[in-house]
């Protein structure tokens, strides 16, 4: 590798990529090159001149400019090894398919009529991500310049941010977003409706609810949902498993409650207590209420005009225990607060490290710093935000794939024949249109709109793939490289005073989960179901993400976070082989030896 005053480093696309050297051979490798060369002061930054004439109390093994070398070459190494060239990230073809774009975002731009955007409004956001220049993102054409937060779109420079550590957000890969004309899309959307009449039920009453019965009755007659490139919705669908999570069958979704233990543990954050009681909202027809089902409002909102109608919160502080009790929760978080909680539970339950931390044997030291829970704690929030740039990515460059409001105006525009009509209103797979779902909520709510539990309806940013989905994927493989999660769940509660627990009805007390399944729970399972809560929340309760968003997103997660891991694993003294389980089950190791 040349040095930093050598000629520039120059890696060839299709070049064989680097083997990634362990922190030892940077220090062993370093060359003698002088301080001058590199232009840089050799003071230190933080002492006066009477510093240089003092040594350090203990020697460090590498000093001086050797230590600057080896710093260098490792953040030179990992960033060679991080280097790949995407040719061209594939889309769903729906931007071809329907040249008024009306099966792609376009939420907060011009519109025409319901379901159409304006092209030239259109164009104005393509171009703006295509030359990458802020006065051009300044004359995107929004459909209420000056308004309020619906009139600006979210953060679509974030899709051109770099990072330092971790492969770079344009060189991660997924597969693409369903296309609007799909099976799979047409199942999401049922899915959504019956989710927004069933917000208000309790998980614990889903056995003996009727509508829940309906629900089930309806989804199993969808084609996705019972053919063979179904992996994402767990099949024949129950009262057990209905909106749960799944990855690969046997994940952990759908054993125990359908609430991770990990959003119901009461805990303490140090010395503050947390109750895990939060503000919810009020249900409909109790002061609360769904919002976007009038042809107007949502038409004023997806303009970027202001939202009608106001949450009502209600004003006693409950467990989490349906779907808008979830809904409210993800209004608001912090990114990775479910994870950091998380992190608080498995401290506070004597969670096992994981068995490849080298401080588990030793005799002399213990994890702090480095391997230890404030390297534990810190890295949570290191992850989410790597973790958004490369969903901002997807979402803004590569994807544009629409909202499932936005689903739900071409629905509307189907069954209704608006004028000018979306070209992609003419193309939904009939499962939707056929759907038992569509009649309950034309006759509660007076249109086929998609109820939303926010005022707003989504953020103004694509759907594909999710940011709650993608920081949760990245945070929860942070945690599994910190704690040994293959271990069962129950026996840590009890051993630490408690035990499973499952909201009650009201959400005011914690009953103790009698389910014969209890033994089977694991950590990495409620870690898995915990991603799913918190993306399905924001998702398929809240109205504004489809499954298979959450899904790509949580993988993606995934992948950002071993990038991270193995570039961050060289960095530390101690030496470690660390194995964790995927989300798909199989075995990965983060290892510098």
């Amino acid at each position: 590798m040349p040095a930093p005053d050598g000629p520039p480093l120059t890696v060839c696309p299709g070049a064989q990529e680097p083997s990634n050297p362990g922190r030892r051979q940077f220090l062993g490798g370093v060359g003698g090159l002088t301080a001058a060369t590199l232009g840089v002061a050799v003071e230190p930054l933080l002492a006066g001149k009477a510093s240089l004439a003092e040594a350090s109390v203990v020697p460090p093994p590498a000093l001086g400019r050797a230590r600057a070398d080896a710093s260098f070459y490792y953040r030179t190494g990992t960033a060679t090894s991080e280097f790949r060239v995407i040719a061209e990230h594939p889309d769903n073809g729906d931007a071809a398919r329907f040249p008024d774009f009306s099966g792609n975002y376009s939420k907060a731009l011009v519109h025409d009529g319901l379901g159409v955007p304006n092209v030239a409004a259109v164009l104005s956001l393509i171009n703006a991500l295509q030359r990458g220049s802020s006065s051009d993102f300044a004359s995107i054409l929004v459909g209420t310049p000056g308004g309020g937060p619906n009139s600006k779109e979210n953060d679509p420079q974030m899709a051109l941010a770099f990072d330092l550590e971790g492969r770079d957000s344009h060189a991660t890969v997924l597969p693409p977003a369903p296309s609007v004309a799909s099976a799979q899309t047409a199942a999401e959307q049922v899915e959504h409706y019956w989710a927004a009449l069933l917000r208000d039920v309790p998980f614990s009453e889903y056995p003996t609810n009727a509508l829940v019965a309906a629900a089930v009755e309806d989804l199993n007659r969808l084609s996705f949902v019972n053919s063979a490139h179904n992996v994402e919705i767990p099949a024949p669908i129950s009262a057990q498993n209905l909106f749960r999570g799944q990855i690969v069958p046997g994940d952990g979704n759908v054993l125990g409650p359908y609430l991770s233990q990990f959003m119901v543990q009461p805990v303490y954050f140090g010395a503050q207590p947390m109750s895990q009681r939060y503000q919810t909202f009020l249900p409909a027809g109790a002061g609360g209420a769904d919002f976007m089902t009038t042809v107007s409002a949502y038409q004023q909102i997806a303009n970027g005009g202001a939202s009608t109608g106001r949450l009502a919160f209600d004003p006693t502080f409950r467990c989490l225990r349906n779907g808008r009790d979830l809904s409210a929760y993800t209004h608001v978080d912090v990114l990775y607060q479910a994870y950091l909680t998380a992190y608080l539970v498995l401290s506070a339950v004597g969670a096992p490290p994981n068995p490849g931390i080298p401080y588990n044997a030793s005799r002399t030291q213990k994890a702090f710093g480095t391997l230890g829970g404030p390297d534990a704690a810190a890295t949570l929030a290191e992850m989410a935000t790597r973790a958004l740039k490369a969903a901002w990515f997807h979402k803004w460059i590569v994807n544009l794939r629409m909202r499932p409001e936005e689903y739900g105006a071409l629905v509307q525009a189907n069954l209704t024949r608006t004028s000018p009509f979306p070209l992609a209103a003419g193309a939904l797979h009939p499962d939707v249109l056929n759907s038992a779902v569509l009649p309950r909520v034309q006759a509660v709510y007076g249109s086929f709109l998609l109820p939303q539990a926010f005022p707003e309806g989504s953020p103004t940013h694509p759907c594909y793939p999710t940011g709650h989905g993608s920081v949760a994927g990245a945070c929860i493989t942070a945690l599994k490289f910190f704690f040994d999660c293959t271990q069962p769940l129950q026996p840590l509660l009890q051993q630490s005073g408690s035990d499973l627990y499952v909201p009650s009805p009201d959400g005011l007390s914690l009953e103790t989960y009698t389910g014969a399944d209890g033994g089977e729970l694991t950590l990495n399972g409620e870690l898995n179901k915990l991603a799913h809560n918190v993306s399905f929340g924001h998702g398929i309760h809240a109205g504004i993400h489809f499954r298979s968003s959450t899904y790509s997103s949580i993988l993606l997660g995934e992948a950002v976070a071993l990038s991270v891991l193995k570039d961050r694993a060289r960095s530390y003294n101690e030496p470690f082989t660390i194995s964790i389980t995927k989300f798909d089950g199989r075995p990965e190791k983060i290892s510098n030896e």
